[in-house]
């Protein structure tokens, strides 16, 4: 509104004086004519009183009469102004000229000067008026005639001076002025504040339902003014927000569930341990040589079932939680399945299944920490052979890389498969469903520890399965 403000008083100045340049544009009648209507009136008061006072009658006739400034030079030489503005010293040069010079003529058509009247156009009587240089501007003084004889003249310039008009046009541009910036005001409050207050209640309403626990809520961001930026911003903090709160509902909930696991799988082990030992401790219970060896022999079994579950529980956090050194080293891929090959040879044998190995030129070397290698494919290969019928094979595949950075190792078996709905699950930990993990003896966790170890490896694992072929694949860099 300031700038508003200042612009408009600066346009109201340069009108003024480019009015005061522009000649004759003052309203109303012609200058001559009110010259000379000025006069006659001037000499109709000092015929009815020839002692007036002509300062105190001009300044109560015409001094609030801002239609022209005008000048009135008297015979006795004074000169009286009805309203105190800069006066061109060469126009009352002129006028005094022609009052000593036609003082004596009575007549007022001796008064009617013209631009041929030969006191104004010889070159010595052309005044300067304007900026343009010297040039040609008649003024026609209005004799004052009391009783025939010329009492002094009324000059009215021929330009109305930047003081005047400034007074003049000061009450008219300081009310459109005020009417501008008001107007101003109101349209800048309707147009540009009143979307902008919307918006900020709107992107209030937004934060304080969000701050209540409403995850959905958001700010409208429409446009490009900074009220959209901070709704923008607000926007995507809470998106941020709800994408943490999703994570840690998620986590939450995969914590509760892990909790639930845990206790299932330790509780089925201590159940038949407590079942079995509170029978051997019955004293009125008889029991021959070989029952009592065949529950012990129960009790042994589950303690080192329970054993086994709960290493892999630690094994497996250290992993996920980057705990534990890897000893990067070059290993040999046919070493890996030698070993795994000489761990199941015998299961393999009981169950009457074959397990293969083909190594591809190319393949014979990765780097990797070879116990940790060992141990994915071993649990890779005891997974396989637990769901692996009679007279079917199993392989162990190591082939080159489609980048050749590494090696691609491929476990495949051809089991009843696992069904598209549990794919995406199979490497959860204690996941289970009636054809891949139905099977007793494993911890639950087998499948768990290989996929960390090998995102370990900086790798990924995939699996793909259909009824008669299921394939576990991951790649380990060759690269030093």
């Amino acid at each position: 509104m300031l700038c508003l403000a200042a612009m408009l008083i600066v346009q109201a100045l340069l009108f003024v004086w480019v009015a005061s340049l522009s000649g004759p544009t003052m309203p109303g009648q012609p200058p001559d004519r009110f010259a000379r209507t000025v006069a006659v009136e001037i000499a109709a008061a000092l015929e009815r009183d020839a002692a007036l006072d002509l300062v105190r009658y001009i300044r109560d006739q015409y001094g609030r009469d801002t239609s022209y400034p005008f000048v009135v030079l008297l015979a006795d030489g004074r000169v009286l102004q009805n309203i105190i503005v800069p006066v061109p010293e060469p126009l009352l040069a002129q006028a005094r000229a022609l009052v000593d010079r036609r003082g004596a003529e009575s007549s007022p058509r001796a008064w009617g000067l013209g631009p041929d009247d030969p006191d104004l156009g010889r070159p010595d009587r052309r005044q300067q008026f304007g900026r343009g240089g010297p040039r040609f501007r008649p003024i026609r003084p209005a004799p004052i005639v009391v009783n025939g004889n010329v009492a002094g003249v009324v000059v009215v310039p021929p330009r109305a001076p930047f003081v005047f008009l400034l007074r003049r046009y000061a009450p008219t541009l300081a009310l459109v002025a005020t009417g501008v910036l008001v107007a101003g005001a109101l349209l800048t409050t309707i147009v540009v504040f009143g979307p902008a207050r919307r918006r900020l209640r709107a992107l209030e309403d937004a934060a304080r339902r969000f701050g209540s626990g409403d995850l959905s809520a958001r700010a409208p961001d429409r446009g490009g003014d900074e009220v959209a930026a901070v709704a923008s911003a607000f926007n995507t903090m809470a998106d941020d927000l709800a994408h943490r709160a999703e994570a840690l509902a998620a986590s939450d909930r995969a914590r509760r569930q892990l909790l639930a696991d845990v206790s299932h799988e330790l509780t089925t082990p201590i159940t038949a341990m407590r079942g079995y030992l509170e029978t051997l401790g019955m004293p009125e219970l008889a029991l021959n040589e070989t029952t009592r060896a065949r529950y012990l022999g129960v009790v042994a079994d589950e303690s080192a079932r329970l054993e086994h579950i709960i290493g892999d529980l630690l094994d497996l956090a250290r992993l996920e939680g980057g705990g534990g050194a890897f000893a990067i080293n070059a290993v040999p891929v046919a070493h890996l399945f030698a070993r795994v090959v000489a761990r199941h040879e015998r299961t393999c044998r009981e169950r009457g299944v074959a397990l293969k190995t083909a190594i591809e030129t190319g393949a014979d070397t990765v780097r990797g920490d070879p116990n940790r290698l060992e141990q994915a494919l071993q649990n890779l290969a005891a997974n396989a052979i637990r769901y692996a019928p009679p007279g079917s094979a199993i392989e162990l595949g190591a082939h080159p890389a489609p980048d050749a950075a590494g090696v691609t190792f491929t476990v495949s078996d051809e089991g009843p498969g696992i069904a598209a709905a549990h794919l995406p699950h199979v490497f959860d930990r204690f996941y289970k469903t009636d054809t891949s993990r139905a099977d007793s003896g494993g911890s639950g966790l087998g499948l768990s520890i290989v996929k960390a170890i090998v995102e370990r490896h900086g790798a990924q694992i995939f699996v793909s399965s259909q009824p008669g072929r299921t394939v576990f694949q991951f790649t380990i860099s060759t690269a030093s």
